[in-house]
C-alpha cells in the first residue's frame, strides 16, 4: 500500500467573528501578505539605516521614505498580483465577468503580476523622491522571500496550487475534490506539496542567499547585484517545481492534460514557467549592469 500524508486538520481562517449582522474572518492567506509586507519593511528599515552597507557609508534613502514607499508596494502588489492574475491565467473568463475583477477576496494573485506592479510603483517612486532605482529595487528584492515564504505556507494551508500526483512517500492528500481526481490512481491520490517546495527555494533558500549577500558581503555597494540575483533565483526556483506543480484547471484539456501553454511533441512549458524564463534573462541583465558599474 502506498505510504501517504493525510493533509492536517487546519481551517483556512483562523478566527471570525459576526458583526451588525456581517460575517468577518481572518484567513491565514490574508496574515501572510501582512506580516509579510511588515517583516520586509522592517528589513528595509534596518538596511536604511546600517551605512557601512552602502558605499559612501549612508544609504540613498531615510527610514522615512521607507514608510512611504510602504503603501506604494502594498498598491503594487494588491492591483498587480490581481491584474496580473486576470491577464495571465483567465483573461476569458473576467472579459465576461468584469465586476468579479474586483472580488479580490475570494482569491486569485499571481506572482509575476505583483511583481511587475512592485516595479511600477517603485519606478514611480524613485523618480518622484530622487532616489536610485536599483538601490531600492536590491533593498526590496532582499526583503521579499520573506514574504513568499509566508504566502506559499498559506497556499498549503488553503489547499490549493498542489502539485501534481505522485507515489513519493512525502506525497499530500489534499481534501478538496478537484484533488482527490486522479484519473487512473486506485485508492487516495497523493499530490506534490508543491507549495511547500516553494516555499523553501523561494523563501528560506533565496531568502538566505540574499541576506548573506547583503550582510555579509556589502552587496548593496553594487546596485543592481541583489536584485540580479533575486530575479535569476526567484525565476530558477519557479521554473524548476514547474515541473511538479499542476497546471491551472483552464489550461488542462484532454488532448493537453499536462496544461502545457507551449508545446512542442511530447515537451512544453507551463504558464509558470513561460512567465519565469524572462526574469531569468532580466536578473542576469541586472548583474551586467551591476558588474560595470563596479567597473566604472
Amino acid at each position: 500500500m502506498q505510504a501517504v500524508i493525510p493533509f492536517p486538520d487546519i481551517s483556512p481562517e483562523i478566527f471570525s467573528i459576526s458583526l451588525f449582522g456581517m460575517e468577518f474572518a481572518l484567513r491565514w492567506y490574508a496574515l501572510a501578505y501582512i506580516v509579510g509586507i511588515v517583516l520586509g519593511w522592517r528589513l528595509v528599515v534596518m538596511a536604511v539605516r546600517r551605512g557601512h552597507l552602502w558605499r559612501g557609508g549612508e544609504a540613498p534613502l531615510t527610514s522615512r521614505d521607507v514608510e512611504d514607499l510602504l503603501t506604494w508596494v502594498i498598491l503594487g502588489v494588491i492591483l498587480g498580483g490581481r491584474l496580473g492574475f486576470v491577464l495571465f491565467y483567465q483573461p476569458g473568463y473576467y472579459l465576461q465577468n468584469p465586476v468579479e475583477i474586483l472580488k479580490v477576496w475570494q482569491g486569485g494573485m499571481a506572482f509575476h503580476g505583483g511583481l511587475l506592479g512592485v516595479m511600477v510603483a517603485c519606478f514611480a517612486f524613485a523618480r518622484t523622491r530622487r532616489v536610485p532605482f536599483l538601490s531600492l529595487a536590491d533593498v526590496l528584492c532582499m526583503a521579499t522571500p520573506a514574504g513568499l515564504l509566508l504566502g506559499r505556507i498559506a497556499n498549503f494551508i488553503n489547499a490549493e496550487l498542489w502539485g501534481r500526483p505522485t507515489d513519493l512517500p512525502w506525497g499530500v492528500v489534499f481534501p478538496t475534490a478537484a484533488a482527490q481526481d486522479c484519473p487512473n490512481v486506485a485508492g487516495p491520490c497523493a499530490r506534490h506539496p508543491s507549495q511547500l517546495y516553494e516555499a523553501g527555494l523561494e523563501g528560506l533558500v533565496l531568502g538566505a542567499v540574499l541576506l548573506w549577500l547583503v550582510w555579509r558581503q556589502r552587496a548593496l555597494w553594487m546596485p543592481g547585484l541583489v536584485s540580479g540575483v533575486f530575479f535569476i533565483g526567484y525565476g530558477l526556483s519557479r521554473f524548476v517545481v514547474e515541473f511538479v506543480r499542476q497546471a491551472d484547471a483552464q489550461f488542462i484539456t484532454p488532448d493537453n492534460p499536462l496544461g502545457y501553454v507551449v508545446q512542442a511533441g511530447e515537451w512544453g512549458l507551463s504558464m509558470g514557467q513561460l512567465l519565469s524564463l524572462p526574469m531569468v534573462v532580466f536578473g542576469g541583465i541586472l548583474l551586467v549592469i551591476a558588474k560595470a558599474r563596479r567597473a566604472a
